[in-house]
């Protein structure tokens, strides 16, 4: 087998599409794109912003976030609110055709049109590495993703971003079950 070196680059499979909410010094919802990120503990995430972020400003003053996970229906959007500054476009989330609902548990807005959102505290953000670390206080999940009592996959359509084309794919097709297809080879 013959490799390809790509050198010392943020390159791995899969990284989520995140939309990071939060609110304004006015109450007004914005939302941002943030691809790397991941769960650091069992109730923590990490994610990396630039400080010169508008949403980083929000968290400061608010001490929350969600984060809501991006889905296939809500692509543009999704992309949309990553590639437009809040900084000079303070729509952008309305333009983006979101609407929000408050968190009954943080000081964030639940982006309605998403499925799954995580709602946490502001735990800590370091301005040199910009590390966010946050607290997930509750998980919520809209009842149209859910059957049989379940979360399922293929209604939520989460996507996933593609660092080494600069694409986003859909996640949905079972291939195995955590803590079972390795059975076999006990």
């Amino acid at each position: 087998m013959s490799r390809k070196d790509f050198g010392a680059k943020p390159l791995s499979y899969p990284q989520p599409v995140w939309i990071i909410a939060t609110y304004d010094e006015n109450g007004v919802p914005n939302a941002m794109n943030a691809a790397w990120g991941g769960i650091s503990e069992s109730n923590e995430v990490s994610v990396c912003l630039s400080v010169g972020h508008k949403t980083c400003k929000n968290f400061e003053k608010t001490g929350a976030f969600t984060i809501s996970m991006a889905d296939a229906d809500h692509v543009a959007a999704c992309d949309y609110v990553g590639i437009a500054s809040g900084n000079k476009d303070g729509d952008k989330f309305a333009k983006a055709g979101f609407t929000a609902t408050k968190s009954n548990h943080v000081n964030a807005p639940i982006i309605n049109e998403l499925a799954v959102c995580l709602e946490c505290k502001v735990k800590s953000y370091d301005h040199d590495s910009c590390i966010l670390k946050g607290e997930i206080v509750n998980v919520s999940v809209d009842e149209s993703a859910i059957t049989d009592g379940k979360v399922d996959v293929s209604k939520v359509k989460p996507i996933t971003f593609d660092p080494f084309n600069n694409t986003y794919h859909v996640v949905g097709e079972k291939v195995g079950d955590a803590w079972g297809s390795g059975k076999s080879l006990m």
